[in-house]
């Protein structure tokens, strides 16, 4: 809570009225930057990017559903929120699936009323080349079932997502949708050429589905995410190797904080950025130009 306190002249307040000064727990931001009360969807993010995201804009005061395959990370995450005072829903659901996108809707709606915003976070990548390589005689192929959970799980599931909100933000004549690729979608590197395919594809649905939903007052827009490995799941020593990679490949130097990422979805849900729809933002400390 802000406490009032006597008011700069400069400002020229008027006579009796509370002024109140920032403090280190709350910053006076434009009002365009508020979020408090959005009910919003945030898949796969009971850990990593997802989780970045989630706990920003609870922090910031919007209604957060956090969705996840499994309750292994989930459960762990909605007891800190809860602890922290800003609590979050959560579900289990697979956000690859009809079935299950239609559970997401029915939980948020029940919940919330309505929803403002969907971000659909999920991804995953397998590594493994094409057809064997003589330099990598150990690494085998990816399989046809591989092949497909990639796409599943980096691209269906947003097509997926969007279709589940589409209706519902098109009555309601507003909306935003974020979409999570990667740095891959402008860069790809060997043996991640399904990521790599997927998340570029992503950006195209992410720049078409802007073009279709703008007469309807939606905003469609992506983020790109570079290296932001999760501490409390990589362990000590993946993140240590993961910054130790960074110093040499990043031209920042560093690897990304999974909340830099909740600040830029903060403004993308924003109504600060309602004039920005199928844009595609990179946030890699500048890797993929490197």
């Amino acid at each position: 809570m802000l406490k009032p306190y006597l008011c700069p002249p400069i400002l020229k307040c008027k006579p009796g009225a509370p002024f109140f000064k920032p403090t280190e727990e709350s910053i006076l931001l434009p009002k365009e930057l508020n979020v408090e009360g959005q009910s919003v969807i945030v898949t796969g993010a009971a850990r990593g990017i997802g989780r970045g995201i989630a706990e920003v804009l609870a922090e910031a005061g919007a209604k957060v559903l956090v969705t996840s395959l499994t309750d292994r990370y989930l459960k762990p995450f909605s007891d800190e929120m809860t602890k922290t005072g800003h609590p979050i829903e959560t579900l289990t659901a697979d956000a690859t699936t009809s079935k299950g996108w239609d559970h997401t809707m029915e939980f948020a709606l029940s919940r919330f009323g309505h929803v403002d915003a969907l971000i659909n976070n999920l991804g995953d990548a397998i590594m493994r080349p094409l057809v064997p390589l003589p330099d990598h005689p150990s690494r085998e192929p990816i399989s046809d079932n591989e092949y497909r959970k990639v796409l599943d799980v980096n691209l269906t599931e947003a097509f997926l997502g969007c279709r589940a909100v589409g209706s519902h933000f098109i009555d309601r004549r507003r909306g935003k949708v974020i979409n999570i690729s990667s740095q891959s979608a402008r860069r790809g590197t060997p043996q991640t050429l399904v990521y790599s395919t997927a998340k570029a594809a992503l950006v195209r649905l992410t720049q078409t589905l802007a073009l279709e939903w703008a007469p309807y007052g939606i905003t469609v827009n992506c983020i790109a995410p570079g290296s932001f490995p999760d501490p409390t799941t990589t362990g000590h020593d993946g993140y240590a190797e993961a910054e130790k990679d960074a110093k040499k490949r990043v031209p920042l130097g560093r690897v990304g904080n999974i909340r830099e990422v909740g600040f830029l979805a903060l403004y993308m849900i924003s109504a600060a950025s309602n004039y920005m729809t199928g844009e595609t933002v990179y946030i890699d400390g500048g890797s993929s130009f490197n």
